[in-house]
């Protein structure tokens, strides 16, 4: 595939794609983990295939939309999406989990919706759904960069605000920390990666890339930070490995990321089995 890639503007394309999204993906899914709130992406996610089932079905009926980018309506929607999310957790204060599944209903109607009135699947549908490696163009890839250099920056700079929100809320309110708008920015930022991903992984996958190898690198990480470096070095190599796999195979990238990704989390659990076992096993032979 090293050679392939030289050769072929697409697969260059894809390739450092993949590597952004390997890193931008993990890294803000450790902070969604660590604040419980796992399920927003699968509701984003669901609200990004509407937002391109309704592009595809406005660029086959309507000219002035035939050659728009689906990813602009997908980003459009998941950050609607987000926003949406974030209100309705502020209407049911008491209840704030309700808000996930009311977006991502809305969401799977919206789809189901659109892709009947588009005439159902299609090729382009399919490769949004699971993800496909041919289908980065350049301006993919810029606007994934973008993305990507955005989240970079606003996480190094309000890692320590972040860091503290997502293990004392109260505590860092008390302290002057503008908390709804750091949760409203952080909304952002999920919608924006969510949508980024899905050329990559597929929609309806990217909240594994997001999750999965976070929660590889919770059972052997010692510290938070060791955990976001860890999350980043699993989803590359899930991301890489699933890529060349996907080539060779020529599958859909999104199934072989996520396999290798649940592949690295049992790696993981059992090397903390061993772990364990092994703090036990001298436990008890100085005991003896």
């Amino acid at each position: 595939m090293i050679e392939a890639i030289f050769q072929y503007e697409f697969l260059r394309n894809t390739f450092i794609t993949g590597l952004l999204i390997g890193f931008i993906a993990p890294l803000l899914g450790t902070f969604i983990v660590v604040r419980r709130l796992s399920l927003i992406a699968d509701a984003l996610s669901h609200v990004t295939l509407a937002g391109i089932a309704t592009s595809l079905f406005f660029s086959k009926t309507f000219p002035l939309f035939a050659g728009m980018n689906p990813l602009y309506f997908g980003i459009g929607f998941s950050v609607i999406g987000s926003l949406l999310i974030e209100r309705l957790r502020l209407v049911y204060k008491h209840y704030q989990e309700l808000a996930i599944p009311i977006i991502m209903s809305g969401g799977i109607g919206v789809s189901v919706i659109f892709i009947s009135l588009a005439d159902g699947f299609n090729t382009d549908l399919f490769s949004y759904l699971f993800g496909s490696v041919s289908a980065v163009s350049r301006m993919d890839l810029y606007l994934i960069l973008g993305i990507a250099i955005f989240v970079g920056i606003i996480i190094i700079l309000l890692y320590k605000e972040w860091f503290l929100l997502s293990f004392d809320e109260e505590h860092a309110k008390v302290a002057g920390i503008p908390a709804k708008f750091l949760h409203f920015l952080f909304m952002l930022m999920t919608a924006l990666v969510i949508a980024a991903s899905m050329r990559i992984v597929g929609i309806l996958l990217v909240s594994a890339l997001m999750t999965l190898p976070v929660a590889a690198s919770m059972r052997i990480a010692r510290g938070f930070k060791q955990t976001i470096w860890l999350s980043i070095l699993f989803g590359e190599i899930s991301v890489i490995g699933g890529l060349i796999s996907a080539y060779y195979l020529d599958l859909a990238p999104g199934g072989t990321i996520v396999v290798l990704s649940i592949f690295i989390l049992l790696i993981t659990i059992l090397l903390k089995r061993l772990r364990t076992k092994g703090v036990l096993w001298n436990v008890r032979g100085e005991r003896a």
